[in-house]
């Protein structure tokens, strides 16, 4: 396993908000971290990104500690995160944007391969990433973050508020990480979208992981869809 998070425990104050969290993600797979709002989804990934303490547990990426490790290291060694509400720097320009990515990695990388994957923002790069619509600014929060040649990637909800056509353009770009031996963990309320790309499913409940399988076997099981993350399918 490339991510391993064991038995976590995180608190914002006294309200402890993860009870024991523990997921495994392989290169080249994905999985999709589903459950109601207020679950702790959120949460766990920003304990994987060192944004939150854990009290207890820990984090490993490979044989490397993440719990033991300053929030700023964590994209060094390989993990990329593009947060729920994208956090660009408005008033910095695509190209800003993406030299920011590039200062964060853990080795050259040249750019080029992002405009070929989003050809929009080539043509964009001088206007401030706060003017672009949203589907271009999740592009550009997914572009940098690839700039750091992750081991691991991180997308909390990166489907919301997209037209079809950038939601699609999102799964295709989930696919392409996995066909490279990234592994992803993808937290998304669109679970249509997340059983299209999710190798696996884990539903968090109450902060405790409540039930795992993988996607196919979730995909047919519409009582499981309805119980965990309250969505009916035909």
């Amino acid at each position: 396993m490339i991510l391993a998070v064991e038995n976590i425990e995180c608190y914002y104050g006294r309200v402890k908000v993860l009870k024991g969290v523990s997921l495994r993600v392989a290169p080249g797979e994905v999985l999709a971290l589903l459950g109601r709002n207020g679950a702790g989804k959120t949460t766990a990934l920003k304990a994987i990104m060192r944004l939150i303490g854990c009290r207890s547990g820990t984090i490993r990426l490979g044989d490397e500690e993440l719990t033991r490790q300053p929030p700023h290291a964590v994209p060094r060694l390989g993990v990329g995160y593009v947060p729920q509400g994208r956090r660009l720097f408005p008033e910095m320009t695509v190209e800003e944007n993406l030299r920011m990515g590039l200062l964060a990695g853990r080795r050259k990388f040249e750019v080029a391969r992002i405009y070929e994957l989003f050809p929009v923002l080539q043509e964009r790069l001088g206007q401030l990433a706060g003017t672009l619509s949203g589907g271009q600014q999740q592009m550009l929060a997914m572009a940098r973050a690839l700039c750091l040649q992750p081991k691991v990637m991180l997308l909390d909800e990166p489907c919301e508020g997209l037209q079809p056509s950038f939601v699609q353009k999102v799964l295709d770009t989930v696919a392409l990480l996995r066909s490279q031996g990234v592994a992803v963990l993808l937290v998304e309320q669109k679970v249509d979208a997340a059983l299209q790309v999710a190798d696996r499913i884990a539903f968090l409940e109450n902060g405790a992981i409540a039930y795992e399988a993988p996607a196919a076997e979730l995909g047919r099981s519409r009582e499981l869809l309805e119980r965990y993350v309250g969505v009916r399918r035909a």
